[in-house]
């Protein structure tokens, strides 16, 4: 503990002169650290984990139709907030500037199609459902600008999550006083953080005081993520305080985190909290079969009393860097793992098709071709497409960036009756390509 104590003083005091950031942040970024030096137990003690029953994982076809009278369902959307985690660049796709200006599919992005689904349920049903967006440091200026376009931007609200330094690992000094002023010293520590920036930013309060209950939580880039009236519903009657969705795995999944039952709470194991002799087991299909979709539902009254208990300790994921040779640390959460802390904490087993995230230019080849289509900005399977599974495709390096995918498409193939898709080398598609059962497409690299 000596150890931790020397490391912590004088960080206290460097982080302290860092003007960049305010109280709140520079408060959570040190309760971090020290959480973190402390030496808190990550793993956890095999022999005590549970499946989860149907009570804690409830199957999404045991959720009760929603009601038939539009003005009920009105009263349960007026509850409702939705929330949309735009922190991340597109920088593994070749892209500049937020992941979720990304052009998904006819010319519309991740942000038009979000806010396009929030303007259809608003005027059908006649309530109102605000957006919210948390930007981080790296996304907030652009999607200022990008959000005036909209119609309805008085009802988008952003706020920005926190921005802590990176820690220069060889004498844990935060990298900003070391003379790294610009964006590369600094990080969002991950979306666990939606919490005390919710508080912080003052949007929690201002919420609660409009009436709203719940809010649901998901990435920009899952075009999956959409406004479930049976899970809202569900919930509201339940009185159940936080609901992660979960969906059956596959073996693209068999890193995702799973929900158990441990010492009597339902908790999310991660693969980084697995002993490594039982790494294999936690990535078995057959043993842990459900995933962590990222789609959240929270009480907003709940999150203020968590948050003011300093109640939210969730795990810490240590996320090594180097930026310009300088070995660097980054401490980060995830909004998952906060589900414990919750009363009346549940999964919900739903549909693949609410799973829909574009991680790579290979989701954006399924999403772009006659697989979907596009109603009212959700996007929606094919009825044609006979599996319920999508196609697996693996695209070589040189379909990475968006600008190079595009480019080596003259149009997006037909993919309805296609099983698995493998290319690699220098590879270009023409127009009315059709590509059925398992296709492997090799040529010299460029």
């Amino acid at each position: 503990m000596a150890v931790a104590t020397d490391k912590l003083t004088p960080l206290k005091s460097a982080v302290a002169g860092l003007n960049q950031i305010s109280e709140s942040e520079k408060n959570g970024f040190i309760s971090l650290v020290s959480r973190y030096l402390s030496g808190e137990a990550q793993q956890v003690e095999w022999s005590k984990i549970q499946t989860p029953t149907d009570e804690v994982v409830v199957p999404y076809d045991s959720l009760a139709p929603i009601p038939e009278d539009p003005a009920e369902t009105k009263k349960l959307l007026d509850k409702l907030v939705v929330l949309k985690l735009n922190g991340g660049l597109g920088t593994t796709m070749g892209c500049t500037g937020p992941k979720s200006v990304i052009e998904v599919r006819n010319g519309l992005t991740f942000l038009d199609l979000i806010v396009i689904q929030i303007e259809n349920l608003n005027s059908k049903y006649g309530c109102n459902v605000p957006l919210l967006l948390m930007n981080s440091f790296n996304t907030h200026d652009d999607t200022q600008k990008i959000i005036e376009k909209f119609k309805i931007k008085r009802e988008i609200h952003t706020f920005n999550q926190s921005q802590y330094p990176r820690l220069v690992l060889e004498d844990f000094t935060p990298l900003p006083s070391k003379g790294q002023t610009g964006k590369d010293g600094w990080y969002p520590p991950g979306h666990g953080d939606v919490f005390p920036s919710l508080k912080n930013s003052g949007k929690l309060d201002s919420l609660l005081l409009q009436g709203k209950e719940y809010v649901f939580i998901a990435n920009s880039d899952n075009l999956g993520a959409i406004v479930d009236l049976k899970i809202l519903s569900h919930l509201i009657k339940n009185k159940n305080e936080y609901c992660m969705e979960v969906t059956p795995k596959t073996l693209a999944d068999v890193k995702g985190g799973t929900l158990i039952s441990y010492e009597g709470k339902v908790q999310l194991l991660e693969i980084a909290q697995v002993p490594d002799k039982h790494v294999n087991e936690f990535k078995s299909i057959e043993k842990f079969k459900i995933f962590n979709t990222n789609n959240l539902w929270v009480s907003l009254s709940a999150i203020k009393r968590l948050v003011a208990a300093d109640a939210l300790k969730m795990e810490i994921i240590p996320n090594p860097k180097e930026v310009d040779g300088v070995k660097v640390l980054q401490l980060e959460t995830a909004a998952g793992a906060a589900i414990r802390f919750f009363d009346q904490a549940i999964g919900i087993n739903v549909p693949r098709s609410r799973f829909l995230p574009v991680k790579a230019t290979s989701d954006l080849l399924l999403v772009q071709s006659d697989l979907y289509t596009l109603v009212d900005g959700y996007v929606i399977q094919n009825k044609a497409r006979k599996n319920p599974a999508n196609p697996s495709i693996e695209l070589g390096p040189e379909f990475k960036k968006v600008a190079n995918f595009l480019s080596r498409f003259k149009s997006i193939p037909s993919i309805v009756e296609l099983d698995s898709l493998k290319v690699t080398g220098d590879v270009w598609f023409g127009t009315g390509v059709t590509l059925k059962g398992k296709v492997s497409i090799a040529a010299k690299p460029v």
